[in-house]
């Protein structure tokens, strides 16, 4: 089989490394994307890494980075040393030289910190001390803020001057003597402006901005509900005090989708193709082993009705379709009540009462239609009208309790302050199968004696 074009560029590689030719290795990598020179790092054989590391230039390692995963990342800087190391960090853009430094050792990152340029420094610490998940751990200070009073000749003259040290000058922010945040105003504007204009007088005034200590949860809620290419970040005296760019935003709702995914599955979004067996199993263990636990109840219930199950062993034929159908209903309405969670669905006792509701009702009219139909199905199959009747009911029932577990599970975890996602697909799936199997056994109890 021919080889692809990245396993040609990692066979020459680890060729130049062999032959010591380390300026060959760096003009390759020049010309590539940031997301392709991770790609290389990743498929390169660990053995050889710390030796391409070693010789690749801080503003290469730097551009790697920024599309690397966390564990590569540390990888990356602990094959490198703390000196090099703190030259590429100096490189990066202070949220993620911050998520990077909350893993590291305390000597660490007062080393780092001297290295670092002093108004950066103070600004990472600062970063720092908000909580992980808020938005002043996502927050840059490469940003243009300009003052309210100064004319518009004034503002592009100064924008002039420090483009080069921010993100992005689409937008600029206002603020006043205090350093309160004002308005924004697009670049556009004034470039169109009268050149004497003030800029407060043409800024947008109700600008959107939001806490430092805003959840990430809540800004992933807004970029669904706004369009903007940045957010700036205010503290608790309305000061700007960073903005959190586009690329940022973007990353934070594909992770946000991730984490939920993963709860959902029962299981950690650390875990992709690149990780190890062992580690992979050790983070998956102990949901699983709790499920398997809760399991055995359902064990134990087949074990209390085993009489009716010998007596009627016609039974044991639908058991896996009244279990597998209340999982499947009750699966559906607590993504339907994750998904409003999560979008920011206000959910006050009217809402909780009206949703319960109108998944009791969804769950009658599914429950009507699938009861009779395996009615139908059971009858003609075996020949007998009661256990139709049994068979149908028992569905019915546990239709409406899987859905009604599903809608209730999740909007009581909200309410007590836990994520709603915990209560996953796997988790309500369980708890159905003993709710339908109890009212599956005690219905065919009560008719025990028109089944045999």
């Amino acid at each position: 089989m021919a080889m692809t074009e990245k396993e040609k560029e990692i066979l020459f590689i680890i060729e130049k490394l062999k032959e010591e030719k380390y300026d060959e290795i760096n003009d390759l990598l020049k010309g590539k994307r940031p997301y392709d020179m991770a790609e290389v790092f990743q498929k390169i054989p660990e053995r050889h890494r710390a030796a391409m590391l070693h010789h690749l230039e801080p503003a290469a390692l730097a551009s790697m980075m920024q599309k690397l995963k966390h564990i590569h990342q540390f990888e990356l800087l602990s094959k490198i040393g703390k000196e090099k190391a703190s030259k590429v960090l100096a490189l990066l853009d202070t949220s993620i030289i911050s998520s990077l430094l909350r893993h590291y050792p305390k000597a660490d990152i007062e080393f780092f910190f001297k290295k670092m340029e002093e108004n950066n420094a103070e600004y990472i610490k600062k970063m720092m001390e908000y909580p992980d998940d808020s938005a002043g751990s996502l927050m840059t200070n490469r940003y243009i803020a300009l003052d309210k009073e100064l004319t518009v000749k004034e503002a592009v003259e100064k924008i002039r001057a420090l483009a080069l040290f921010s993100e992005s000058v689409e937008h600029v922010y206002v603020v006043n003597e205090s350093g309160e945040f004002e308005g924004t105003i697009p670049y556009k504007d004034l470039v169109l402006a009268n050149p004497e204009d003030c800029i407060k007088d043409i800024m947008l005034k109700n600008a959107l901005c939001i806490n430092a200590n805003t959840k990430r949860a809540e800004i992933t809620r807004l970029l669904r509900r706004d369009d903007f290419t940045a957010l700036p970040v205010v503290d608790d005296d309305h000061k700007l005090v960073g903005v959190i760019t586009f690329d940022d935003m973007l990353h934070l709702t594909i992770e946000e989708a991730k984490d939920d995914y993963g709860k959902f599955a029962t299981a950690s979004k650390e875990i992709d193709f690149g990780t190890k067996p062992f580690r992979a199993a050790i983070r998956r263990i102990p949901w699983l082993i709790a499920l398997l636990l809760i399991g055995l109840v359902s064990g134990s219930i087949i074990a209390h009705f085993e009489a009716t199950l010998d007596k009627v062993v016609a039974l044991a034929f639908f058991m896996p379709l009244i279990a597998g159908m209340t999982g499947n209903t009750g699966t559906q309405s607590l993504a339907i009540v994750v998904r409003g969670l999560s979008e920011g669905d206000e959910m006050n006792l009217k809402t909780i009462i009206k949703l319960i509701f109108r998944e009791f009702r969804v769950s009658l009219i599914i429950g009507l239609t699938c009861g009779f139909l395996i009615f139908l199905i059971a009858f003609i199959w075996q020949g007998n009208l009661y256990l139709g009747f049994v068979v149908g009911s028992s569905l019915l029932m546990t239709l409406i309790l899987g859905t009604l577990a599903g809608t209730i599970i999740p909007i009581i975890l909200y309410k007590i302050k836990l994520d709603p996602a915990v209560a996953s697909g796997p988790l309500i799936t369980t708890v159905n199968d003993i709710f339908s199997l109890v009212v599956y056994f005690s219905i065919a109890t009560m008719f025990l004696s028109k089944l045999m």
